[in-house]
């Protein structure tokens, strides 16, 4: 061999060998790491259920996949999801229309997926001795925005209650639980008074009501579970009698309009393209029965998990929702709405 031609040679056994690991790796025969990754962000409500899942899937999975699980809110999720920068979104609430147009106009398609029940939970400062429960309409005239600057005492909201400032803490407007806690209470999404110590991390809100004994504040059942030593329940009345947030009263269609369900959307292109997706998402279903309750949550029963593990396996996308929270929701009515996807 010409000496001259030995650098073209060496070269050209470079680029083959390039190409040949080119060539398995879009054979799925060798995946890159960034294939392996699997990105969650959202909801703060369903974070404690998807970090538990995570970990445990990395525990009986080891060397698969590299999952992360992050929490902006539900709507700080959706804005990453539809641009394609996640592979799973978490969402204590349904979709809304801008987000399906968001999704639509990247060629994100999606399966909406319900993983559980939440009780959204009004909570005071166990020094509080005088609110044992609420009515939905004093929630309104606390929380609504013409109380800004306005309703600041406690008996502004109950004559009998005493003349002492009430400080809140509540969702951020980037949460799923300020969308579905204002249109519950308030009437309109989003429509809601500004002064008070907003946070779409739940811990933040909790430690706020924690050390203030006149705060009233609002989050997800599991962090009230998690710190009930140190904070009181208000049982919620909405015309029937004060009820207490709990996995029985969700259950029996009792504790309303503050029971609402939490879901996972799954990008239908990561599933189809990224295994370690589709095999979590299948380990997720398979898990969430005994793992949702495990952190503070309510259940779907078992032909609810069922029903949205065949929309998965059949390829059924999109949302039953049309862009709307279903407020009054109870597992039953979730479920049927679902059937009909």
């Amino acid at each position: 061999m010409n000496p001259a031609e030995k650098p073209k040679v060496f070269a050209l056994g470079i680029a083959l060998t390039i190409g040949a690991i080119g060539l398995l790796s879009s054979c799925g025969q060798v995946q890159s790491p960034e294939s392996q990754s699997i990105k969650i962000d959202g909801s703060s409500t369903v974070y404690p259920i998807t970090d538990a899942m995570a970990k445990e899937y990395q525990n009986t999975h080891p060397k698969k996949a590299s999952i992360t699980v992050e929490f902006s809110g539900t709507g700080g999720g959706f804005k990453k999801f539809c641009a394609g920068e996640t592979d799973i979104s978490n969402a204590s609430r349904p979709i809304r229309q801008e987000e399906m147009e968001a999704c639509n106009k990247a060629g994100i398609r999606y399966y909406e997926l319900p993983v559980g029940f939440d009780a959204l939970t009004v909570v005071v400062s166990p020094k509080n001795d005088w609110a044992e429960d609420i009515n939905v309409e004093e929630l309104k005239k606390i929380w609504e925005p013409a109380a800004q600057g306005k309703i600041t005492k406690w008996n502004q909201i109950r004559p009998n209650w005493p003349n002492r400032p009430i400080t809140l803490y509540g969702a951020g407007k980037d949460s799923g639980t300020f969308d579905y806690f204002t249109e519950a209470i308030v009437g309109t999404a989003k429509s809601s008074r500004t002064d008070y110590t907003a946070s779409e991390d739940d811990t933040v809100l909790v430690q706020g009501v924690i050390k203030d004994e006149n705060a009233l504040g609002y989050f997800g059942f599991s962090y009230y579970e998690e710190n009930q030593s140190k904070l009181k329940a208000v049982g919620i009345d909405s015309g029937k009698g004060a009820v207490l947030p709990s996995r029985e009263t969700v259950e029996k269609a009792q504790y309303q309009p503050l029971a609402r369900p939490l879901f996972i959307y799954v990008s239908y292109n990561s599933a189809q393209n990224k295994v370690e997706v589709r095999n979590f998402v299948e380990f997720y279903m398979n898990r969430a029965p005994n793992l949702v309750s495990s952190v503070g949550y309510i259940p779907l029963p078992k032909e609810g998990y069922q029903l949205i593990y065949q929309h998965f396996y059949n390829g059924k996308v999109g949302t039953v929702f049309g862009g709307k929270a279903q407020l009054d929701s109870t597992i039953g009515e979730l479920l049927r709405q679902q059937a009909k996807f």
